[in-house]
């Protein structure tokens, strides 16, 4: 099987925490150069710091605020100039919990805009140089929410469905090309955006953290949260030149928690 992804560059954003930064991690591993982007430049420097190298092996970071999208366009735009990328993963950190009835509209177009359309400028941008190369890999991380919707993140579960869809689309038309386009479901993780959910559910419903906690293992058949690189390891897979005929999916990474196929 071949893993190797020496020679590759890849873009992952959202990486200085969670399944971004483990992401980034595991492809180094596999030998691709990786170039960092999120708005902390300080946790850039020192993921950076904490990738794994080899003598040719060359990683880089760019600082973006995803709020801004015409920041993100200048800055991606300039990057290309120099480089290639051939991988991009799309991570953002998902809107605030609270159902859809009660989120005001400018949640949702916040929301939209952070995730749709901030990874439909990097896409545009880098799919030119993936055509070349009849190479590229796009993995988008969103949510078990495009299956069945979460309780308690009505904004989430509307912004994800929608990213689902747009990532079905470009890999019809993407596709011919050598690009695959893939989404990634992760289920029940300790990042620190689970933390929080939990911190919030506890508060709502005047329960432990650890009564939480319990209550949500017991949905999970795997009887455990997931680790970020289990997750990161699947991203990894999809990245990989093993996963070329793989295109248009939406793959859970859940401990068998989703209830649908």
């Amino acid at each position: 099987m071949n893993l190797d992804l020496t020679g590759k560059r890849a873009l992952v954003c959202g990486s200085t925490q969670g399944i971004g930064r483990s992401s980034a991690e595991e492809l180094a591993l596999l030998g691709a150069d990786i170039t960092l982007i999120a708005r902390n430049e300080d946790k850039l420097k020192e993921v950076l710091q904490g990738l794994s190298t080899n003598l040719n092996q060359k990683h880089h970071y760019l600082v973006a605020d995803f709020t801004n999208q015409v920041q993100l366009k200048l800055i991606i735009n300039e990057y290309l100039i120099k480089n290639q990328i051939d991988i991009l993963i799309n991570n953002t950190g998902g809107p605030a919990g609270g159902q859809a009835i009660d989120a005001q509209t400018d949640e949702f177009i916040n929301a939209f805009n952070m995730h749709l359309i901030c990874n439909q400028i990097l896409v545009q941008a880098i799919s030119v140089g993936m055509k070349k190369n009849n190479f590229g890999r796009i993995i988008n991380i969103i949510s078990t929410s495009v299956k069945t919707p979460l309780k308690g993140l009505g904004v989430s579960n509307t912004i994800r469905g929608a990213v689902a869809s747009w990532a079905k689309t470009l890999a019809l038309e993407l596709g011919p090309f050598g690009i695959t386009v893939n989404n990634i479901l992760p289920g029940f993780t300790m990042t620190g955006r689970l933390k929080s959910l939990i911190s919030t559910i506890s508060g709502r419903e005047n329960k432990s953290s650890e009564e939480v906690m319990k209550d949500m293992i017991s949905t999970i058949p795997a009887g455990r949260i997931g680790d970020s690189h289990e997750v990161a390891a699947a991203i990894a897979f999809l990245a990989s030149p093993a996963a070329s005929y793989i295109n248009g999916i939406n793959l859970p990474v859940d401990g068998g928690k989703t209830p649908s196929l």
